[in-house]
């Protein structure tokens, strides 16, 4: 722009100057920084939980307007435009990188990518899962992801669906599924994680166990009282912190019987596994073996005296105690009845219980002991059972040529064994009450009907096997091995009778032929003072031929049993020998009565004599045989009758712990008191070292116990069968007369 004198058509200077003004170098605005975003990272957030949180930039020219270039915020946040503040209370999660942009008041701008997180919950609801097989198993967790959570399992020994599947169960966002485990067994571990939020997780570990069940005494046919497919317990976990009693199921009689457990079992349309329990009050229960209400619900019931199981009107169980007991002699050694005393024996095959009842008519009185087979899914009767006992076998011993069964004197304590198509059945006495005999009968597990039968003392009554409990041991060819108690013995004799077969170790063929005996050289005196050979249980033990000397000839295949004298014998399987203690392969004298049944693991032989502790006796590579004195032992001790004790491991004899029952206290007459039982756990390679016990906390109290029972361990729970509160007296004398006491590894 020209600006010119009017008067004389020049520029006029100042106006020049003061047009040029703005142009000069010392009256330039200064230049604007850039805008940048100084928020480097933000908190994280939490669905459910109020958020807030302000954005700030630098440079430019106040104030700022914020907005969002890429992502977005999670549900339930907002940005403030004007102040930079994110707010609100998020409803979803997130991890997810966000860009900001702030803008000044001239249009810069600056932006920056910052991580927003927002958390979950995830929760599982079940922890301490012992699972079976390729059984399903429901499994729920707690989130506040409205997405739910996804569901993983790993293993050791598996990956993807050889881990077990998945399936959702409810419409819960997919939170509660069922797990289907593998087949096969081991540890798994569950995961649940946050759909929004992969970071947020919960787990825990599941055993999943292949047992296929405790269908029989003392874990198996050979005896040896091991369950090798334990997943669940091991000795870092039972304590006093993760291990202890879970639920007490009350029944109508006392628990002679060792309760037995079956996997997989549809009742009523559902899925269980299953305990079965036996009462001296002529009861069978069915129990949800995992988890029940309080008190307990059984699945199914059954009286085995009613009508519909083959009873008679007027029947009842037995009285052994009070003003109207007619067994023995009065001792009251079995109290307050008698019912179902010995251990029923389960055919899964065909999914049925074969049990044993004994009943009367007691105006008579009038005996009845019937063998019933039982539904397991139902409780009813099957094969057109019961069927009743009667037999005969010739013999002198009731004054004739022939002796002939006695359902009052006879008590059928042993546990019924199975084997070959045949239920196997043995009897002793109430209370050494004549006429008894050692009866040995068979049954066809399909027909019932009667397929042998034996008698270990023809001649001169006596002679009852009893052995504590324990069912006959069977080896793989079916041979039955058992031991008796007092009578005359005169096999040797080279006249008749020469078929009497006291204080005796005797091995029966499938068709009750006796084929082979042991006993000991001091039989007269055992049989004169009353030092029953039969006392304990008979358990197979086979060696590993690995574990033998180079040259030796010590037999692997053997079995083992003792009795009141507190001397055990292990005996060669294919050669008894017959009278004298020569024909032992070993004599094993530690001085205290065996009762019990030996349990045998990682070729050591456990037991517990009267007075004395938990003993362990391992075989001894280097000297080829067991040592005579323990090998180590418990530093607790049992009374009367001492202790047979249970083993469970993994199959390669990890996490092994040793289970036993302390049942001094029994509470009948000729108990030494009256008190709860007391379940034990101890390192069995070191017995010295007790993992846990039943009276270390009062939460875990058992009921009183009975004199010969023993722990059943399947699937991560230990059971055991008590007389509840009774102290001996008549049934209702008490509150509880009898209980069902369940342990296991507590929620967490």
């Amino acid at each position: 722009m020209n600006f010119i004198s009017r008067r004389t058509g020049s520029v006029a200077l100042p106006l020049i100057l003061a047009a040029l003004i703005p142009f000069i170098g010392c009256g330039t605005s200064p230049k604007l920084s850039p805008v940048q975003v100084v928020t480097a990272s933000l908190p994280n957030g939490k669905i459910g939980t109020a958020y807030t949180t302000t954005l700030a930039a630098t440079g430019g020219k106040a104030p700022y307007t914020w907005s969002i270039l890429t992502g977005s915020l999670p549900a339930g946040l907002t940005l403030n435009a004007s102040s930079g503040t994110i707010s609100g209370t998020p409803t979803a999660a997130t991890n997810a990188g966000i860009t900001f942009e702030a803008q000044d008041s001239t249009k810069l701008n600056g932006s920056a990518s910052i991580n927003l997180l927002v958390t979950a919950t995830v929760t599982l609801s079940v922890h301490h899962a012992e699972i079976v097989g390729q059984q399903g198993y429901s499994i729920a967790a707690t989130t506040n992801d409205p997405a739910g959570v996804s569901w993983s399992a790993t293993g050791s020994s598996c990956s993807g669906n050889a881990c077990g599947s998945f399936s959702e169960t409810s419409s819960l966002n997919g939170v509660a599924v069922t797990y289907t485990a593998p087949s096969t067994a081991g540890t798994y571990t569950i995961k649940a994680t946050s759909a929004g939020d992969k970071q947020t997780t919960d787990s825990n570990k599941v055993a999943v166990t292949d047992l296929a069940g405790v269908t029989t005494f003392h874990m198996n046919i050979s005896r040896t009282g091991v369950n090798s497919q334990e997943y669940a317990l091991n000795s870092t976990n039972v304590n006093n912190t993760n291990f202890g009693k879970l639920f007490s199921c009350t029944v109508d009689g006392a628990i002679y019987a060792e309760p037995l457990w079956m996997p997989n079992l549809t009742i009523n349309g559902t899925v269980h596994n299953v305990v079965f329990v036996a009462t001296m009050h002529e009861s069978i229960y069915a129990f949800d073996a995992d988890t029940n209400t309080s008190p307990c619900t059984p699945l199914w019931h059954a009286n085995l005296i009613d009508t519909a199981h083959g009873g008679t009107a007027g029947e009842s169980s037995v009285p052994s105690s009070g003003a109207g007991r007619i067994v023995g002699s009065g001792y009251g050694d079995i109290a307050p009845e008698v019912g179902i005393t010995s251990t029923p024996v389960i055919d899964p095959a065909t999914l049925t219980l074969y049990a044993l009842s004994k009943s009367a008519i007691v105006s008579g009185p009038t005996f009845f002991q019937r063998l019933h087979a039982i539904d397991l899914l139902t409780g009813h009767e099957k094969f057109s059972g019961p069927k009743l006992i009667a037999g005969t076998f010739p013999g002198t011993g009731d004054g004739g040529t022939t002796v002939t069964f006695d359902s009052g004197t006879q008590c059928q304590r042993p546990g019924l064994a199975l084997s070959n198509g045949n239920i196997y059945i043995a009897w002793a006495s109430h209370e050494d009450t004549l006429p008894y005999y050692g009866w040995v009968i068979s049954y066809n597990s399909s027909t019932l009907a009667q397929t042998g039968i034996f008698n270990l003392s023809p001649n001169v009554q006596y002679g009852g096997v009893w052995m504590d409990g324990d069912a006959p041991a069977i080896d793989t060819s079916g041979n039955l091995y058992m031991l008796n108690g007092n009578a005359t013995f005169d096999a040797d004799n080279a006249t008749k009778p020469n078929n009497d077969y006291g204080d005796s170790f005797v091995t029966l063929n499938s068709a009750l032929h006796l084929t082979q005996y042991f006993t000991p050289s001091d039989q007269a005196i055992l049989n004169a003072d009353d030092l029953d050979f039969g006392s304990g249980g008979a358990v197979i033990v086979d060696l590993p031929s690995s574990i033998l000397p180079a040259g030796s000839t010590y037999p692997t295949k053997l079995v083992i049993g003792g009795g009141k004298d507190g001397t055990m014998y292990v005996l060669n399987r294919s050669s008894f020998g017959g009278f004298g203690d020569s024909n032992a392969v070993q004599k094993i004298n530690w001085g205290y009565g065996i009762f019990s049944t030996p349990a045998f693991w990682n070729n050591t032989i456990y037991i517990a004599g009267v007075g004395g502790p938990m003993v362990a006796f391992r075989f001894d590579s280097t000297l080829g045989e067991f040592p005579t004195t323990p090998s180590f032992s418990s530093t607790a001790t049992y009374g009367f009758p001492g202790s047979s004790p249970t083993v469970s491991s993994r199959p390669d004899n990890s996490n092994a712990v040793l289970w036993n029952l302390n049942n001094n206290l029994y509470c009948t007459p000729q108990s030494s008191g009256c008190g709860p039982t007391v379940l034990h756990a101890y390192d069995p390679n070191n017995l010295a070292t007790e993992f846990w016990n039943s009276s270390q906390n009062a939460a875990n109290t058992a009921g009183y116990p009975v004199k010969f029972t023993l722990p059943t361990v399947a699937n991560g729970r230990v059971y055991i069968g008590t007389r509840g509160n009774n102290t001996g007296d008549v049934d209702t004398s008490t509150t509880i007369p009898g209980a069902l006491e369940v342990y296991g590894l507590l929620p967490n």
